[in-house]
């Protein structure tokens, strides 16, 4: 390695994990490329992610399907992860590049906290996330989009909050609940009427269940539970003790709650 070579690694630490790899290795990154001339061919794409505020927090969940073209390429694929111990990521569009966002968000957050010693605000990392999905652009113009959904609280407050995103990086904070993916407007739908100020954890969960299994009545790229398989959606919970993962037990009890209430009200699951 020359002297020049040697020399990027000697600049002062940056806050910004993704600045320091833009600056010296950005073949390593995830997004930023030129694809050659012709057709795409079909890749794994994540679907349906619903958010909402509760008293206390934030919860965000997501189904497990992954489609490519009209065939289901996954039913096991997880959506929804914790970014750092008081926010979560939900990822809608091309799975890979998806994933590799999440990874690179995530060490993102931990690098800041390890530079500066303290946490990112919450609308920091919403800001560092839109200049992720923003760098990732020459990508979905060519056809390799990522949507995502991020939600969390302050540390040391209740009140959760959400952010949407769009192809060029632009970021929306949104009030009360969210859906993005091909299941959005009929998740928003449930959303809409099942939603109400101030319920709890567990209400909160029933109804993003609920807004899932609306969107994959409607929706062939959404996944609905599956009882048969024991395959229920990825639901994390934030408040003041972080984000936490709702365990299948639980899933399976407000799964089948749904499924009861349907059927003795003559409705499809």
């Amino acid at each position: 390695m020359d002297a020049h070579e040697g020399g990027r690694h000697l600049v002062p630490a940056s806050a910004s994990f993704l600045d320091y790899v833009t600056r010296t290795n950005p073949e390593l990154l995830p997004f930023g490329r030129s694809l050659p001339a012709g057709d795409l061919p079909p890749t794994p794409h994540g679907t349906t992610i619903v958010a909402l505020t509760y008293a206390g927090g934030v919860l965000m969940a997501g189904d497990r399907r992954a489609t490519m073209g009209s065939m289901i390429a996954n039913r096991h694929i997880e959506k929804v992860f914790p970014a750092d111990r008081y926010s979560v990521l939900g990822i809608a569009g091309t799975a890979g590049i998806a994933v590799d966002i999440v990874r690179l968000f995530q060490v993102e957050l931990e690098h800041y906290e390890k530079i500066e010693g303290t946490l990112l605000s919450l609308e920091g990392k919403a800001n560092r996330l839109a200049a992720m999905i923003r760098a990732n652009l020459p990508m979905a113009l060519q056809g390799l989009s990522v949507v995502p959904l991020f939600a969390g609280v302050e540390a040391g407050q209740s009140r959760g909050r959400l952010y949407s995103y769009d192809v060029t990086g632009g970021r929306y904070e949104e009030l009360e609940h969210h859906s993005v993916g091909s299941g959005a407007v009929f998740a928003r739908g449930a959303l809409k009427k099942l939603w109400r100020p101030e319920m709890g954890e567990d209400d909160a969960v029933a109804v993003a269940v609920e807004a899932l299994v609306d969107a994959s009545d409607d929706d062939s790229a959404t996944g609905g539970p599956d009882l048969v398989r024991k395959l229920w959606p990825v639901v994390y919970v934030v408040n003041d003790d972080g984000a936490r993962r709702i365990g299948a037990p639980a899933l399976a009890a407000v799964v089948q709650a749904i499924v009861d209430r349907r059927t003795l009200e003559g409705r499809e699951a």
